[in-house]
C-alpha cells in the first residue's frame, strides 16, 4: 500500500495560544521592565499604516540613538476619547481610560546602539496619540531639546523599471531642524540611505513584486514615520499570473487519483482549466535533508487510457513519461495560460524541513536538481515549500529559530534564479505570539513572489465537544473561539510584518469541517464529535454538502448549516465572492483553494473564484 499524506489536515492550528481579548486593560502583561539608562538614548516615532475607515492599524518605532545597549522600554500615550487599541503585536499593550502602555516582549526588549525595533495594533476611532513617553521620558530622546521628528515623505513614485532595476522619487520630508538624509526601505528592510530624493535599486529579481518606503532623518538623527508604499513589479521573468494580473491557483493532489477518481483530465472537463493561472501539483516528499517523489506510481508511472486522458490519446507501455506529470503536459499544451508549481512537504511531511535546513544550499540544489530533472523539467514552472511549521508546531515542532523561513527562502531563490517560480504556504495563526510571530515572513517576502496564506481549518471537529465554529472566518465576530484566528488579521499581521499586498494569497476550502450530536444552529453549540464525512470523520467535500447539507446561514464570511444533529461550515459560490471582493480591495496577489476534487463536475467554487478577482 502507499503512503499518501491524509487529505486536508494540512494547517491544523494548536489550542491554548495566547490571546488578546478586550479590554485590554484586563490583559496581563509582562513584568515591568527596568528603564534604559537614560531617556535621551532612544526615541519612539509613531505611524498609522493603514486607514480602512471602521478602524486603523497603527506602528511604533523605538530606536536606540545612544551608545549603550538598552534592556528594556515602554512606550506610553494618549488617545482622545473614542479612540482605542483593539489588538496589538510584538508589545504587551495595556490602558487605563485614554492613557495608553505598551510594553516589550520578552525577545524584544534588547537594543543595541543604533538598532530598532517596532510593534504595531490595529485601532478604532479617528485619533492620533499624543503626549508620548518613551522609559519615562521624552519620546524625541531629548537629542535636541524642544526638536520633534521628521515628517513622512512623499509617497514614492517608480520609473525606469526594467528587469534588474527601478528608480524611485519622492517629495521631500520637513522637519524644524533640518533634514538629514533618508533611508529607502524595500518590503520593509533598509537597502539605502541617500542624501537626496531619488535613489535607484538595482540587483533586482525579474518579474519580482517589490514594496518600497522612504523614512526621512533629521540632523539630530531621529526618523519619522515611514512614507505610503509604492508596490513595484519588475519586468520580464516569465512568472506573470496572467490576464488580469491575480493569482487564481488551486492544489491538484497526486492521491486523488486513488479513491477519489480525480485526474488532471477533470480541471479541463469541470471547466476550470481555462478560469486559473496555477497549479500546485502536491506533494513531493522531504526525505534525509533532499527533496524526493512523493508517489512514484501516480506521479510518472500511471498508464492512462484514452477516456482518462486530457487529449484523449492512452499512454503507451514504452513512453518515456506517464502519470500525472505527462497529464500535466498535456494540460498546459492545451491551455499555455496554466503555470505548474511542484509543493513540497505539506502537513504530513513538513517533519523533513528541520533536517533540510541543516544545510540550506544542499537543500535547494537537491530541489532544484529533482525538479528540473530532464524527464519532466517542462511540466514545471517553480517550487512551492509547504513547511507547517517554521519554528512552531505542527504535526511536529521545529526550534530552528526565527530566521530560518528567510534562510531557506534566500537559498531556493538562488539556487532557482529569476525565471522560476519560489512560493511558500504559511501560516495564518495571527495570534499574538502565534505562528506568525514565531518565523520572519517580512524578511522571506523579499526572496518570494508570493505566499499562499492557508486561511482554513482554523477550527474543526478535533475540538470534539466544539464550540462549533467556521473554519474559515475572514473576520473575528462575537465569540470566536480564538483571538486571531481568522483571515483577516491575519492578512493584517503579515503586512505589519512587511509582507506587500500583493505578494499575499487568500486561502479557500473547497470541503467543510463539522460536528455531530449539535442541537444549535448557530455557531458556537457543543457537540458529541465529528460528523460523518466520506474519507475522513468530520469532513466533505463542498460538492457533497450543497445538498446533503445546505447551508441555512452566515458569520464571519463563511456559510454554516444544522441539519440533524450535524453542524457544518464552509465556503460557497457566494461567500466565495464576498472573500474575492474582500481581497481585492486589500490589493492582496489573488487567492488559492485546497483542492480541485472537492468542487461541483461544472467548477462552480472555481468560477466563484475567477469572476470574483476578475
Amino acid at each position: 500500500m502507499r503512503f499518501r499524506p491524509t487529505p486536508r489536515t494540512r494547517h491544523r492550528l494548536t489550542a491554548g495560544l495566547t490571546t488578546l481579548l478586550l479590554p485590554l486593560a484586563a490583559l496581563v502583561g509582562l513584568a515591568s521592565p527596568a528603564p534604559a539608562a537614560a531617556a535621551a538614548e532612544a526615541t519612539a516615532t509613531y505611524a498609522k499604516t493603514q486607514d480602512w475607515g471602521s478602524g486603523f492599524e497603527g506602528k511604533w518605532t523605538v530606536k536606540n540613538t545612544g551608545t549603550a545597549s538598552i534592556s528594556a522600554w515602554t512606550v506610553e500615550w494618549d488617545f482622545p476619547s473614542g479612540t482605542s487599541v483593539t489588538s496589538a503585536w510584538d508589545a504587551d499593550v495595556t490602558n487605563s481610560g485614554t492613557h495608553w502602555t505598551a510594553k516589550n516582549k520578552s525577545w524584544n526588549g534588547t537594543l543595541t546602539p543604533g538598532a530598532s525595533v517596532s510593534f504595531g495594533f490595529n485601532g478604532a476611532g479617528p485619533g492620533s496619540p499624543s503626549n508620548c513617553k518613551l522609559n519615562g521620558g521624552s519620546c524625541d530622546g531629548g537629542s535636541v531639546p524642544g526638536d520633534n521628528p521628521p515628517s513622512a515623505p512623499g509617497t514614492p513614485t517608480a520609473s525606469d523599471i526594467t528587469n534588474t532595476s527601478v528608480k524611485l522619487s519622492w517629495t521631500a520630508a520637513t522637519d524644524d531642524k533640518g533634514i538629514k538624509n533618508y533611508d529607502v526601505l524595500r518590503d520593509g528592510a533598509k537597502v539605502a540611505t541617500v542624501t537626496g530624493t531619488t535613489y535607484t535599486n538595482t540587483g533586482l529579481t525579474a518579474g519580482t513584486d517589490y514594496s518600497y518606503t522612504v523614512q526621512a532623518r533629521d540632523t539630530a538623527d531621529q526618523t519619522g514615520p515611514v512614507s505610503g508604499a509604492r508596490a513595484v513589479r519588475t519586468t520580464g521573468g516569465g512568472t506573470d499570473p496572467g490576464p488580469g494580473g491575480k493569482v487564481k491557483m488551486g492544489y491538484f493532489t497526486n492521491w486523488g487519483v486513488y479513491g477519489r477518481n480525480y485526474h488532471v483530465k477533470n480541471i479541463a472537463t469541470s471547466g476550470s482549466a481555462s478560469k486559473i493561472t496555477h497549479i500546485n501539483y502536491a506533494f513531493g516528499n522531504v526525505q534525509g535533508g533532499k527533496c524526493t517523489i512523493g508517489d512514484a506510481y501516480a506521479d510518472y508511472d500511471k498508464a492512462y487510457t484514452a477516456d482518462q486522458s486530457v487529449d484523449g490519446v492512452a499512454d503507451t507501455w514504452d513512453q518515456p513519461l506517464r502519470g500525472n506529470f505527462n497529464q500535466l503536459r498535456k494540460l498546459k499544451a492545451k491551455y499555455p495560460n496554466i503555470k505548474v508549481i511542484w509543493s513540497f512537504g505539506g502537513w504530513t511531511w513538513s517533519g523533513g524541513f528541520t533536517e533540510a535546513m541543516k544545510n540550506p544550499a544542499a537543500f535547494a540544489k537537491s530541489c532544484y536538481d529533482l525538479v528540473e530533472d530532464p524527464r519532466w523539467a517542462d511540466v514545471f514552472d517553480g517550487i512551492d515549500l509547504d513547511w507547517e511549521y517554521p519554528n512552531a508546531c505542527g504535526l511536529s515542532c521545529d526550534t530552528s529559530g526565527p530566521a530560518i523561513f528567510k534562510t531557506m527562502m534566500q537559498a531556493f531563490r538562488t539556487q532557482f534564479g529569476s525565471n522560476n517560480l519560489v512560493t511558500a504556504a504559511i501560516t495564518a495563526d495571527a495570534s499574538s505570539g502565534g505562528k506568525i510571530d514565531a518565523a520572519d515572513y517580512g524578511g522571506a517576502a523579499q526572496y518570494a513572489n508570493w505566499f499562499n496564506v492557508m486561511t482554513y481549518d482554523f477550527f474543526g471537529a478535533w475540538a470534539k465537544t466544539g464550540p462549533t465554529a467556521p473554519h474559515s472566518p475572514l473576520t473575528a465576530y462575537a465569540g470566536i473561539p480564538q483571538a486571531g484566528f481568522n483571515s483577516a488579521e491575519a492578512i493584517a499581521k503579515l503586512k505589519a510584518k512587511g509582507v506587500p499586498s500583493a505578494k499575499l494569497l487568500l486561502g479557500i476550502g473547497f470541503y467543510g469541517r463539522g460536528w455531530t450530536g449539535v442541537t444549535q444552529k448557530e455557531p458556537g453549540g457543543t457537540a458529541t464529535g465529528p460528523a460523518s464525512g466520506t474519507y475522513e470523520a468530520g469532513i466533505e467535500d463542498y460538492k457533497v454538502l450543497k445538498t446533503k447539507c445546505p447551508a441555512n446561514g452566515t458569520i464571519a464570511g463563511t456559510a454554516y448549516a444544522h441539519c440533524g444533529s450535524d453542524w457544518w461550515s464552509y465556503d460557497t459560490p457566494a461567500t466565495v465572492g464576498t472573500k474575492m471582493t474582500w481581497a481585492k480591495n486589500q490589493a492582496l496577489g489573488g487567492a488559492f483553494f485546497w483542492e480541485f476534487s472537492g468542487d461541483t463536475t461544472n467548477g462552480e467554487l472555481v468560477s466563484a473564484i475567477n469572476s470574483g478577482l476578475g
